[in-house]
């Protein structure tokens, strides 16, 4: 073994132990939410396991599980698709493109980054109830269809670009919308991937914002509605584990199979400043 190999042995020792630390809950949580209520904190082989806990959710006609898991699903696609038109087409305007005002532009957009947003989740609150948008999905979506910290990932990726490649699109007759649709969407595979998984993590993942805009039930995505009724299973561990797992597997999915495009991209968006 060489000096290099030995050298990142402590490493790999100290990521396989986070590793393990990380897992073990999302293993524990989908193990039990295959087990009979009798079955908890016991090991038992597979021909013990059960859908009971799963069948629980989507058939009882006590809990819209089916709906709650459509309105996700919907909320996720359009705010996800959203970000990336919108963010993609921003971030490449700050990056190649001149205009008046450019430089106040992408300060503005850093220092919206600084603020939390629950500063401003009441004057959202406010607005949407002003245009009747509470309990629809477009008090969901629409004021989350743009996000400065991806609109400033995809402007320091499209940067990475080098402005060569569009001076010969340029002489090739290509229009600004044309290299943006022909060059640039492209190369930046990577960086709208990255930001395809953080928005889609967030937004699947999100409880503050559907938990403020609805209060009917009808209206609750999956998160929400798991949490309304969290007080009915709370001594059925399996249950609520079935729910966890229903929350987190999507999300999970969706990483492995971009992981790679997911890496490269966060890496490339960081090479410039």
């Amino acid at each position: 073994m060489n000096n290099y190999g030995k050298k990142n042995i402590p490493a790999t020792i100290i990521l396989s132990i986070f590793a393990v630390v990380f897992i073990l809950p999302l293993l524990y949580a989908l193990y039990t939410s295959f087990l009979k209520l009798s079955d908890i904190d016991k090991l038992v082989g597979i021909q013990h396991w059960t859908l009971e806990s799963y069948l629980k959710f989507w058939k009882d006609p006590n809990y819209d599980i089916p709906r709650w898991f459509m309105n996700t699903v919907i909320m996720t696609l359009i705010t996800v698709a959203g970000n990336v038109v919108i963010n993609s087409m921003a971030g490449y305007a700050l990056a190649k493109l001149k205009f008046p005002g450019k430089t106040l532009v992408f300060f503005i957009i850093v220092a919206t980054m600084t603020i939390p947003y629950q500063v401003v989740l009441i004057p959202v609150y406010v607005t949407m109830a002003k245009l009747n948008w509470l309990n629809t999905m477009a008090s969901l979506t629409v004021p989350y269809l743009y996000q400065c910290l991806f609109v400033f990932m995809m402007k320091q990726f499209f940067q990475s670009i080098p402005n060569e490649l569009l001076e010969a699109a340029r002489i090739d007759g290509l229009s600004k919308i044309g290299i943006f649709s022909r060059i640039m969407l492209p190369l930046s595979k990577p960086g709208i991937i990255s930001m395809i998984i953080l928005n889609f993590t967030s937004t699947w993942n999100a409880y503050l914002v559907p938990s403020t805009m609805t209060s009917n039930s009808k209206s609750y995505v999956l998160i929400v509605g798991l949490n309304s009724v969290k007080d009915q299973f709370f001594d059925r561990t399996n249950v609520i584990m079935a729910g966890v797992v229903l929350i987190t597997l999507p999300v999970i999915l969706l990483f492995l199979i971009f992981q790679r495009h997911y890496i490269e991209g966060v890496a490339t968006s960081g090479l410039k400043g």
